[in-house]
């Protein structure tokens, strides 16, 4: 069994069993407890112990009660608080912003224990209760919200997260280097207000004289909310100020003569530094006090999973990891994460099967360059976009070292490489023999790969590889599989509305989908979250790299099209891609042929067109027999079984057939509406314009 070292205290009972009158530092998280090493707060408050610090921890706090953040008392040197492991909008809402029922970093994994925002809504209650003590932020919520920026779930641009929460000093990044230092700085008597000087961290400064050295001012607050245009050209300077080696000081004004100042990122973890961190005396569990809710689903998946990398020179659009973690390649060393396989075999739950050995990118081992070491990354080109650069280094020996370490430990049946790989750095290196370990030990039956889109337009706005790339590994993969003698698949993550992407482009991805012969089963429609360039293009329409225009899909009823144009042969889909289609003036893919997407009336579940009529996928009538009659056009031009309202064209909604007293209540109900929380008719007003950004505003009940 795993040896264990005991759970931090969570109330101050349990700092009593330990002998303590007072915490160091008490920490409050909007996940569950879970000491693991996947878990932010885990490594923050273990590395702090490990350094000597009498750590707390209080997890979920009831938002609506002041005393449930005084459980701990006060700590000696300050709190510290994070949102978890996930930013908390995308973790309550989806992308079109409906409302999730479940969170798996929730004890029991139901609705969700922690309120919008917990980043805000915590630090403000513990200054209603501790006047003075200071507040440090830190997480991802914190880190990409850091400076002002762009909030999808209220369609504004929004202060930084310093200022509207009231705490002292933020810390962004991963921050194991950041805590200690500011942690010996308060632990010297060094006031929170004068730790100016910290890598990693955002202050608020008065007075700009006060500040040693160079810096950057960006645009004020007020000028970037003006114009989206400044908005632009302000992220893109920080977007490219994220390399600890070249990266400036940044200053950000507001009103008031009140200034943000973001220093440079913390310098990378070296390889000792990383595994000292990974083998800390974790206790890889959930706290036992959610046992009796069935335990906390996020650790289900991760239990079993290895970290071997942080960073990633990847350089998606859409993705924040380069504003958070940045693109620099920091490494464990094989021992450290043959150690930490030790344990998890040596655990009762454990069947065989590491579940992953990765990180951000599963097969980056070692930073791209040489250059990178010394000079930092380039600022204004990337390793892999548009293609690889000349200067990087493709090699997987490391990895391919590591992964045949593990599967020879006993106990070890299979090792899964489930984080994901960059199949354009697979082609960069001049061996396949990583391609054939890969197909040879590591799939089970299918692999998953992210191209995202087929089309080369949109393709460069995400700052992936072109569609001759993939469908060259696409090949590679397939040959290898023939040459093993196995039957494996390859599944593509694809994404729809992304900026750049009209009605053209997800049809031409639709009619990909029917010639690979698959429809997807989840779709990622895009997500416009803080710190990322597609979400600087979503609110501007500006590339930020360019500055040109961007096309970008807004409207509630697009983006829903979009969507279910790549999940065409769901029934459910029906009449969106037709109006879809229709919208497009591509009724040449309704029909029966073979190149056709839907057919011209609703069939069958098992239907899709060119798929021959048999037994098991004939269309069925109501009464349950076969429906075989043919398909004729109707002498009005309506189509048959469109059900839905929404999506009819307008050719289709005269209602010339309905009788007068039907017509009479419509007109009826276009005028007037009845409130259904006072139950007054009232005539109604101008209709707002039905957009992704204002579709799922509500009435609050009083």
């Amino acid at each position: 069994m795993i040896k264990k070292h005991g759970f931090l205290p969570m109330n101050k009972k349990e700092m009593k069993e330990r002998g303590w009158e007072q915490a160091d530092f008490v920490y409050i998280c909007g996940d569950a407890y879970v000491d693991h090493p996947s878990f932010g707060a885990a490594i923050i408050t273990r590395l702090l112990e490990d350094a000597g610090y009498k750590v707390a921890f209080i997890a979920q706090p009831d938002w609506n009660d002041e005393s449930s953040i005084a459980v701990c008392g006060e700590p000696r040197l300050a709190f510290i608080v994070s949102a978890g492991n996930m930013d908390s909008m995308v973790n309550h809402y989806t992308s079109f912003k409906k409302r999730r029922h479940q969170d798996a970093y929730t004890p029991g994994g139901g609705f969700s224990g922690r309120p919008n925002r917990p980043t805000i809504v915590y630090s403000n209650l513990i200054r209603k209760t501790y006047k003075k003590t200071p507040i440090l932020l830190g997480g991802i919520e914190a880190s990409l919200r850091r400076l002002a920026h762009y909030d999808y779930w209220s369609d504004k641009v929004k202060r930084s997260v310093l200022l509207d929460s009231g705490a002292d000093l933020l810390m962004y990044g991963m921050g194991e280097h950041s805590i200690l230092e500011i942690a010996e700085a308060l632990d010297s008597g060094i006031a929170v207000q004068d730790i100016t000087y910290i890598r990693g961290t955002v202050f608020k400064c008065r007075d700009l004289e006060e500040l040693s050295g160079d810096y950057e001012l960006l645009p004020s607050y007020e000028e970037i909310t003006e114009s989206k245009e400044t908005f632009a050209k302000s992220y893109y300077r920080q977007y490219v100020n994220t390399d600890a080696i070249t990266a400036k000081r940044l200053v950000e004004p507001y009103k008031k003569k009140e200034y943000l100042v973001q220093n440079p990122p913390s310098l990378p973890l070296t390889q000792e530094e990383m595994d000292h961190v990974y083998e800390l005396p974790y206790m890889r569990a959930w706290h036992p006090s959610y046992d009796k809710l069935g335990g906390v689903p996020a650790l289900k998946e991760i239990k079993f999973s290895l970290t071997s990398n942080r960073g990633c020179f990847g350089g998606c659009s859409f993705c924040a990891l380069t504003f958070h973690q940045g693109r620099r390649i920091q490494v464990r060393s094989q021992e450290s994460i043959i150690k930490e396989a030790e344990l998890i075999i040596k655990d009762s739950d454990f069947k065989g099967y590491i579940h992953d050995v990765g990180g951000p990118t599963a097969d980056f081992r070692h930073t791209a360059c040489e250059k990178q070491l010394k000079y930092g990354v380039c600022a204004n080109k990337q390793c892999l976009f548009p293609k690889p650069c000349a200067n990087m280094n493709a090699d997987h020996s490391d990895y391919i070292t590591l992964l045949r370490r593990l599967r020879a430990l006993p106990g070890v049946k299979k090792v899964f490489i489930r984080s994901g790989i960059r199949f354009d750095y697979v082609l960069a290196d001049k061996k396949d023999h990583f391609l054939e370990e890969l197909c040879k030990y590591h799939v089970s039956g299918q692999l998953k790969v992210a191209p995202e889109h087929i089309c080369d337009s949109v393709l460069k706005l995400m700052g992936k590889p072109e569609n001759q790339v993939y469908e060259k590994f696409a090949k590679a993969y397939r040959n290898m599989n023939k040459k093993l003698g196995k039957k494996q698949y390859m599944v593509p993550y694809l994404m729809s509305s992304h900026p750049g992407s009209h009605l053209k482009e997800a049809i031409a991805l639709a009619e990909y989908i029917r010639d690979l012969g698959y429809m997807p089963e989840q779709v990622q429609d895009f997500y416009p979250t803080p710190g990322t360039i597609s979400t600087c293009m979503y609110y501007t329409g500006l590339d930020p790299r360019t500055m040109k225009e961007v096309y970008v899909p807004v409207t509630l009823k697009e983006k829903q099209m979009q969507r279910a144009l790549i999940q065409y042969r769901n029934p459910e889909n029906y009449d969106i891609v037709k109006a879809a289609l229709i919208k497009a003036g591509r009724e040449d893919l309704i029909g029966f042929d073979e190149h056709c997407l839907i057919p011209p009336r609703k069939m069958g579940h098992n239907y899709h067109p060119g798929k021959k009529v048999s037994a098991d996928n004939t269309a069925k009538s109501k009464d349950g027999r076969a429906d075989t009659r043919k398909y004729t056009k109707p002498k009005s031009g309506k189509p048959q079984n469109m059900k839905s309202k929404q999506f009819k064209t307008d050719k289709y909604k005269t209602g010339k057939d309905r009788p007068e007293d039907f017509k009479a209540g419509r007109q009826k109900n276009e005028k007037y509406k009845t409130d259904r929380f006072t139950g007054k008719t009232q005539e109604r007003g101008k209709s707002k314009k039905k957009t992704i950004r204002n579709v799922h505003t509500r009435k609050k009940c009083r």
